[in-house]
């Protein structure tokens, strides 16, 4: 079961210098995240599992 909706803000655990995502459509376990080094990536959240964030807690971190 996923636990974010659209808008949500997530990082990929193995992909942190794709930066920031924000959720564009989610469709079953698929979710399309628009991220802010590498545009549109469609992750298959059965095989992984993105971080939910917010935009002030990733700048800090950075």
């Amino acid at each position: 079961m996923l636990y974010f909706t659209l808008g949500d803000f997530v990082i990929h655990p193995d992909q942190r210098e794709w930066g920031l995502g924000q959720v564009q459509s989610i469709v079953g376990m698929n979710v399309t995240v628009n991220f802010a080094n590498v545009g549109k990536q469609m992750i298959n959240c059965a095989h992984i599992e993105l971080i939910r964030t917010n935009p002030e807690e990733w700048k800090n971190k950075g």
